[in-house]
């Protein structure tokens, strides 16, 4: 296995055994599927769903009439190649006008329709203000018309290299004019109730973003180990506990380090422009001299598996752990699959599963025909 080591930040992980398995399951579930798509268009083969797993419902959307960008034109060979070195990329113009006017108006009304998860995360002292939301893509139209219609799903599952994507979250981040207060660096993937590789999250801003203002990563950390998550503003461990995972290093003293060899990526954007990054990326934000709104899409590929916490995840999906089981594929109608469009039905169970691989080896020892 490669090893990363960039001076003091030692990014280096060798994979375990679990998650050596967790990726070949992956990518025998990439050949079950196909064994099944092919054996269930034969009219004597089609089997009903199981009880047992909680099936997502049909997403039905209306013809959009918002013109969006050609997904399968704008991803290269390069972008892969960053994307699984470095932990991050930029697409340039990934989403078309229409889709990024479609998000501020959604942004906007959000402000307006706020859910439960809304939360101010800028002090009251702060000249300027950031607020955030999570998981609304029920209750704002033009996100979930974004979410169905856009190429995002497509582009994410060529960077993953995943033959399926489903939705996690979407989370809007606003950052008004004069807003001090920095997003501190972290790891989002410690604050969730998953497990996995092959994911991503997209950062999609509505507004110009210059350099200063902007999202940056530490390349290559999502290659590194878990860091324990903390509260952003005032540095509580609520999550994993204390010890538990590696502390984050000093960053921002790091990068000054020239013997460190840490390397920040970072880019100035425009409207239509998207970052791609790992759930493990470390990252991190300053304050905001303009206005600064961004949609966020968090997206989960072949590999991702439940997995339940102890305590409240960020965000929470209440009520979850009774319906799926730890290391449970997210088979639910929370998190429907966006690509490819033709499977945004139910996926099988595992006893439908099980039986592809016992015709696969009737098959093999020619019992049929």
């Amino acid at each position: 296995y490669q090893r990363r080591v960039h001076g003091e930040f030692n990014l280096s992980a060798v994979p375990s055994r679990d998650m050596l398995r967790r990726s070949l399951w992956a990518r025998h579930s990439v050949l079950f599927r196909t064994i099944r798509d092919f054996w269930t268009s034969r009219s004597f083969l089609s089997a009903a769903p199981s009880a047992a797993t909680k099936q997502p419902k049909q997403q039905n959307h209306p013809r959009s009439n918002i013109k969006k960008k050609d997904a399968s034109r704008l991803i290269t060979s390069q972008h892969i190649r960053d994307y699984l070195a470095d932990g991050a990329v930029v697409v340039r113009g990934a989403f078309s006008a229409d889709e990024i006017t479609l998000l501020a108006k959604g942004i906007d009304r959000n402000k307006e329709d706020r859910s439960s998860l809304y939360q101010t995360a800028s002090e009251p002292s702060d000249p300027g203000e950031f607020w955030e939301d999570f998981c609304s893509w029920r209750r704002i139209p033009e996100y979930s018309e974004f979410i169905f219609r856009s190429g995002a799903a497509e582009m994410s599952a060529r960077l993953m290299q995943s033959a399926t994507v489903r939705l996690f979250h979407d989370h809007v981040l606003v950052k008004e004019s004069g807003t001090v207060q920095r997003t501190p660096w972290h790891q989002d993937q410690p604050y969730y109730n998953v497990d996995g590789r092959q994911n991503v999250s997209l950062w999609i801003p509505v507004d110009p973003v210059p350099r200063n203002s902007t999202l940056e990563f530490v390349a290559g950390s999502h290659l590194g180990p878990w860091l324990i998550p903390r509260t952003f503003r005032d540095q509580k461990a609520k999550w994993f506990p204390e010890g538990s995972l590696a502390e984050l290093p000093d960053i921002e003293q790091l990068r000054t380090q020239p013997s460190s060899n840490i390397r920040i990526l970072a880019w100035d954007l425009q409207p239509g422009d998207a970052v791609f990054f790992h759930f493990l990326t470390v990252h991190g934000a300053p304050g905001s001299t303009t206005r600064r709104r961004v949609f966020s899409l968090r997206l989960l590929g072949d590999d991702m598996r439940h997995a339940p916490r102890p305590w409240t995840t960020s965000p929470e999906f209440p009520g979850l752990s009774n319906e799926l089981a730890a290391g449970a594929p997210l088979v639910h109608e929370l998190f429907p699959v966006l690509y490819p469009p033709d499977e945004r039905k139910a996926e099988p169970s595992a006893a439908e599963i099980a039986d592809d691989t016992l015709l696969l080896c009737e098959v093999a020892n020619g019992l049929v025909g």
